[in-house]
């Protein structure tokens, strides 16, 4: 729910339970360490976290959605990709000996009707 303050002859819209601006209840900030990281395409991805959070060795750059690593002249190698079609999936279900049978019911029923 959005409650419209009226200050002055403006209106600003405030958060129900938000403080005053500058409210130090909150909390501190966590502390903070930056890395960097590179993939093969020469992408550099500055990331930072948490300084007592465990850091990645691997990111996914977000240029290009390569693996990047945290060494500037050895990047992580290009994975294969690992696609596969329709007729791969296939042939790991069935056997030469079902696509037969099943070709020639198919062509069975064509014929018949």
């Amino acid at each position: 729910m959005v409650r419209l303050a009226r200050i002055g002859n403006k209106i600003r819209g405030t958060r129900v339970g938000a403080g005053p601006r500058g409210d130090t209840e909150r909390g501190a900030p966590a502390d903070r360490i930056w890395i960097e990281y590179f993939c093969s395409q020469g992408h550099r991805c500055v990331l930072g976290f948490a300084a007592q959070a465990q850091i990645p060795e691997h990111w996914v750059c977000p240029r290009c959605g390569l693996p990047a690593g945290r060494d500037r002249d050895n990047p992580p190698a290009i994975a294969p990709a690992s696609y596969k079609t329709h007729l791969d999936c296939v042939r790991e279900r069935r056997t030469d000996a079902d696509a037969e049978r099943l070709l020639n019911e198919a062509l069975a029923r064509v014929r018949n009707s």
